[in-house]
C-alpha cells in the first residue's frame, strides 16, 4: 500500500481498481454491516500505523470506510491520495468526505469531478466547520443539502450526510436541527451519525426523521470510551452530554485507565447489540485510525465461531 511514500506534490497514479467500486446506498440495502473511518496522516510514522490499521481492519470485511476532509479543505489531496490508495490497493470500498466551508462552487465542481473520473463513487457532503482563519473564504455553499445537490448535478455518486443524535452545536433548535437534518437525507441516500452513548438517542432521531417521510438508512456512530478524558473533550466539541450513568459505570474501579478501558469497551459492545438488534443498518466505527479497540468489539459482537 506504501501510504508513507506518499507526496501531495505527485498523488499517486489513478487507476481504476480491478475490483468494482460498489454504492454504500446498495451496500446498505444488502445486509446489516461494519464500517470504519480514517483520517489522512501527516507524518511518514503515522502513515506506517494507518497502513498497519487497513490490513489489521480488512480482514472484517467491513462495508465500506470513510476518510474525513480537514477545515477549510487542509487535508484536499491527502484525503484524495488516501480514498484513491484504499480503493486501488485493498478490497474495502472507500467513501470520501467533502466539505463547503472555505470553497467556491467551482473548486468543489472539480472536486467531485477528480473523484469521478478516478472511479470513486461515495462521498460525504458536509457543511464543515466556517474557517478560523479570517484569511480565508468563507465558501459558496452554507449547508450541506446544497452540496448534495451540486454532487447530483455532477455525476451518479452514492451520497451520504451527517446526523446528530443530540442537535448540532450550531443548531438553535432541536426542531430546527431536525428538520435540517430531513431536508438534507431526503435528497441524499444515507447518513452516518456523530458518536453518542444512549441507543434511545439514535431510535429517537430515526423516528423523527421518519415522521418526517425521511426513511433513508441512518448508520450510528461509535466511538468506544477508551480514554475518559478525551472523551469527554470530544462529546463536548459536538454538542453532547456525556451520560452521568455511564461515567459511574466507568469509573466503578477507580480512575485505573485499563479498567476505564475495559468498562469502555464492555459499554460499547452492549450499545452495538442494541442496535444491531433493533435493526440499525450497520455500526460505523471511529477508529483514530487504530485497530485495537474495534477489533475486539467485532469480535465480542461475533461470538466464538461455531465448532
Amino acid at each position: 500500500m506504501a501510504l508513507s511514500a506518499w507526496s501531495e506534490a505527485e498523488p499517486p497514479k489513478s487507476r481504476l481498481s480491478q475490483k468494482p467500486v460498489a454504492q454504500i446506498h446498495d451496500i446498505l440495502a444488502e445486509s446489516q454491516c461494519y464500517s470504519f473511518e480514517f483520517f489522512p496522516p501527516k507524518t511518514d510514522e503515522a502513515a506506517q500505523q494507518l497502513e498497519s490499521t487497513l490490513r489489521e481492519l480488512e480482514p472484517l470485511n467491513p462495508g465500506f470506510v470513510s476518510v474525513t476532509y480537514g477545515a477549510g479543505g487542509s487535508t484536499r489531496e491527502r484525503t484524495h491520495n488516501l480514498v484513491l490508495t484504499i480503493n486501488d490497493g485493498t478490497t474495502m470500498t472507500a467513501m470520501a468526505h467533502l466539505t463547503c466551508a472555505a470553497h467556491t462552487r467551482a473548486e468543489l465542481v472539480e472536486i467531485v469531478e477528480l473523484y469521478g473520473s478516478a472511479g470513486v463513487e461515495n462521498i460525504l457532503a458536509l457543511g464543515g466547520d466556517p474557517p478560523k482563519d479570517d484569511g480565508l473564504q468563507r465558501g459558496e455553499l452554507t449547508y450541506a443539502f446544497e452540496l448534495v445537490e451540486l454532487i447530483r448535478s455532477v455525476g451518479t455518486f452514492s451520497i451520504g450526510v451527517a446526523a446528530y443524535p443530540t442537535p448540532h452545536p450550531r443548531a438553535r433548535s432541536h426542531a430546527e436541527d431536525r428538520a435540517r437534518t430531513a431536508e438534507k437525507l431526503a435528497q441524499a441516500d444515507f447518513a452516518v451519525t456523530q458518536f453518542f452513548f444512549e441507543e434511545e438517542q439514535y431510535f429517537e432521531l430515526v423516528g423523527d426523521l421518519a415522521s418526517r417521510g425521511v426513511e433513508k438508512p441512518v448508520v450510528p456512530g461509535i466511538m468506544p470510551v477508551l480514554s475518559l478524558q478525551a472523551t469527554r473533550r470530544m462529546a463536548e466539541l459536538q454538542g453532547s452530554e456525556f451520560p452521568e450513568r455511564l461515567l459511574k459505570q466507568l469509573t466503578a474501579d477507580g480512575d485505573d485507565p485499563a479498567a476505564i478501558r475495559a468498562a469502555g469497551i464492555a459499554e460499547a459492545t452492549r450499545l452495538c447489540t442494541a442496535l444491531l438488534e433493533a435493526g440499525a443498518p450497520g455500526l460505523h466505527f471511529y477508529t483514530l485510525n487504530g485497530s485495537t479497540a474495534t477489533r475486539e468489539i467485532v469480535s465480542r459482537l461475533e461470538g466464538p465461531a461455531e465448532s
